[in-house]
């Protein structure tokens, strides 16, 4: 006579007191984890609020001890239009901006593609003056570049602040070899298989594929020279009509007199394109920050 099997034990239940402590730790790492993103969130949005605080003021109240408006101006978002052409000085930062952006990825994506996907003599040298060339303080080429500038009576326009980004970016190369490492070589030779050039295979393989390291290059390139205020002072000083938003502020600044309301006005209105910018990009964006750097 066979032993009767003996039906298998259920394990025993988790103790209650041990699943109530275990919902009350994440309940408490959530508030912890929530509540310091929203403090940072409050530290970082300060300087923003005392933009627009500043901004609706009056002239007389700007700048003073009262952080709080006495009376709320929002007639200064349309009288800095008045005082200054700020629609012009706009698309003069929209130009510069968007060019460079534009003459920046040109040249850095086949840069990039040579430094990440192919083999040649000199290609770590010719990385480590990437590299180098990023951490070179620009006070150190001005002058040269200026003179030469100026022999070409280019000065006080915006040609001497865009044509560079078209012949070499070194943050922009370097941002994108890190992207282009994490692309397997496999899709690459894969192409190549198929009967495509180096050209091909990079225009048609591993630019879609690296769509978010491209944004995230060219929205930095972007924020910069669209903030980029010491570029615009050096070489269009000289000539108002081609001024860019961040040197417009200078419109509200007299010899004996700052109208701080006006200036944080334009200031509001200077920053909101790349906000709005960054909130429909942040996407892209991160993922393209978090993907640079870890190489496949």
């Amino acid at each position: 006579m066979t032993a009767l099997a003996e039906a298998p034990q259920r394990p025993a239940g988790v103790d209650p007191k041990v699943r109530f402590k275990r919902s009350w730790d994440k309940r408490l790492s959530w508030i912890a984890l929530h509540a310091t993103g929203i403090a940072l969130g409050v530290i970082f949005m300060l300087p923003l609020l005392f933009v627009f605080l500043t901004a609706v003021m009056a002239d007389d109240q700007a700048m003073t001890a009262s952080l709080w408006p006495t009376e709320w101006h929002f007639e200064n978002f349309v009288t800095v239009f008045k005082k200054a052409p700020l629609l012009e000085y706009f698309g003069n930062s929209l130009l510069y901006s968007a060019l460079a952006t534009i003459g920046a990825l040109l040249s850095a994506i086949p840069a990039a593609y040579a430094l990440a996907k192919l083999r040649w003599r000199g290609q770590n040298l010719f990385f480590m003056l990437t590299v180098a060339a990023m951490m070179l303080p620009p006070q150190v080429t001005v002058v040269p570049l200026y003179d030469l500038w100026v022999r070409l009576g280019l000065t006080g326009t915006l040609v001497p602040l865009i044509t560079p980004y078209f012949f070499f970016d070194a943050f922009s190369i370097f941002l994108l070899r890190q992207f282009f490492l994490t692309i397997p070589k496999d899709y690459l030779e894969a192409a190549k298989i198929d009967g495509c050039n180096e050209f091909q295979a990079m225009y048609r393989v591993l630019i879609p594929m690296a769509k978010p390291g491209i944004a995230a290059t060219a929205m930095f390139c972007f924020l910069f020279t669209w903030n980029d205020y010491f570029g615009p002072l050096l070489y269009t000083g000289e000539n108002q009509d081609h001024w860019p938003l961040s040197l417009a502020i200078a419109s509200f600044r007299g010899m004996h007199h700052v109208e701080w309301n006006m200036t944080m006005a334009a200031t509001a209105l200077i920053m909101a394109p790349v906000i709005i910018l960054f909130i429909f990009a942040q996407k892209s964006f991160v993922k393209g920050i978090t993907f640079t750097g870890v190489k496949g």
